[in-house]
């Protein structure tokens, strides 16, 4: 029984590394999007 718990262990800390990988990529991508729209404005102005 110990073996099926560390397994899934394991498998619940891979899977929450992902979806932490997936959201943090995410949020970098739509603050970097931020960066871009902010400096296009402030040139166009």
């Amino acid at each position: 029984m110990s073996v099926i718990r560390t397994i899934g262990r394991g498998i619940l800390f891979v899977a929450v590394g992902i979806v932490t990988i997936t959201v943090g990529f995410f949020m970098l991508r739509g603050t970097m999007n931020m960066w871009n729209r902010s400096k296009k404005d402030d040139t166009s102005e």
